[in-house]
């Protein structure tokens, strides 16, 4: 198999990429481990079933005026977006002891906003304008072996079968830390591999908790849903409820990977709505149903490195890929973006950078 440009990864990043080399005339095969596209951007119904009318189970919010070229992405797609609830007061829980205090919230500035049917539908809209044959998805690589003409790569299907895939030029859109588990022939210089081991993998320590619910009920008593809490198991909570009005509230647990894995999901999901109800009262503990994803837990997203929660990756102008395979191979997933990394905005700022800089080499 042969292709142009081979895109390592189908989050939006690498769809982003996949998209930009279609447009360009550019032939491309975009390659997925997962079964499904969208990468950390994961929106699902009550049943963890995929769905473009669920709760945003990965990243949520985009902020426009900071973020103009992914807000110039949504306009140009033609999605509809909506501000995250903040009407209301704000709960602050500062010792287990304490009632929680509550508060008038200031205006947000800027002001957060979510995408209708939820941060899927971004991925949706990009996926739709791909050829199907140019993306191979539940496919994994293995290994890239550098040549005369470019890259061929092994990947292994889901069936457990190889074959080879060669490509003039090679985008890497996930994030460097699962890059560095990928065998390299030559290998890469001892820096690049340490700075991709060393980067952070944004969401990989954390998870999201929801409780999903008949009506806002926090709202009739003038919550916003919003809370801050040194007590945990959640340290930060809002309002989940969706444009089409189904009632939710998440959290992100402020207690680590390993203490989340030993309590287990039914003990700390009990622990969370125990937490909700303490907050926003009684009615909290009887929600329609719960979520939980635990990034950390996905072998896809995760390494052994991001079980501990090791901060937001920094953004750098420095290379990502020096030495022989700096002609061949660019860096075009979020953690790799020079303006917002980790976040959807680093997604298309360096899924746009890396298309870029292939085009040009092309043209040589």
């Amino acid at each position: 198999m042969q292709t142009c440009v081979a895109v390592i990864g189908g989050g939006l990043a690498g769809l982003y990429a996949g998209w930009l080399l279609h447009a360009a005339d550019i032939d491309f095969r975009v390659i997925e481990a997962r079964e499904r596209l969208g990468g950390r951007i994961l929106t699902t119904n009550e049943s963890h079933i995929l769905s473009d009318d669920g709760f945003d189970l990965g990243p949520s919010w985009f902020w426009p005026q900071m973020q103009p070229e992914l807000a110039e992405l949504v306009r140009e797609l033609e999605l509809d977006t909506f501000a995250q609830h903040n009407d209301g007061d704000v709960l602050f829980e500062r010792m287990s002891r304490e009632t929680p205090w509550r508060y008038q919230a200031t205006q947000q500035e800027p002001q957060s906003m979510r995408l209708v049917g939820g941060t899927t539908a971004l991925v949706t809209a990009v996926a739709r304008d791909l050829p199907s044959a140019n993306i191979l998805q539940a496919t994994r690589v293995q290994q890239m072996t550098l040549t005369a003409t470019g890259i061929t790569l092994t990947i292994a299907r889901a069936d457990g079968s190889e074959e080879s895939l060669a490509a003039e030029q090679v985008i890497a859109a996930a994030p460097p830390r699962l890059l560095a588990q990928i065998g390299f022939s030559p290998l890469l210089d001892a820096a690049t591999v340490q700075r991709w081991r060393e980067t952070p993998t944004w969401m990989a320590p954390h998870a999201k908790f929801f409780a999903l619910y008949d009506r806002p009920f926090w709202r009739e008593t003038g919550l916003s849903g919003t809370a801050q809490s040194f007590v945990g198991p959640l340290g930060e909570i809002h309002d989940a409820t969706t444009a089409s009005g189904k009632a939710a509230l998440f959290g992100f647990p402020s207690v680590g990977a390993d203490t989340r894995a030993s309590l287990g999901e039914t003990a700390f999901s009990h622990a969370c709505l125990e937490q909700l109800a303490r907050l926003f009262g009684a009615e909290a503990l009887r929600p329609r149903a719960t979520l939980l994803k635990d990034w950390a837990a996905d072998p896809l997203t995760a390494t052994a490195d991001d079980r501990s929660a090791g901060g937001h990756p920094q953004p750098s102008t420095e290379p990502w890929v020096t030495g022989v395979w700096q002609e061949r191979l660019s860096l075009g997933g979020s953690e790799a973006s020079a303006t917002e990394p980790g976040y959807m905005a680093g997604a298309v700022n360096a899924a746009r950078r890396a298309v870029e800089a292939v085009v040009q080499r092309l043209k040589k």
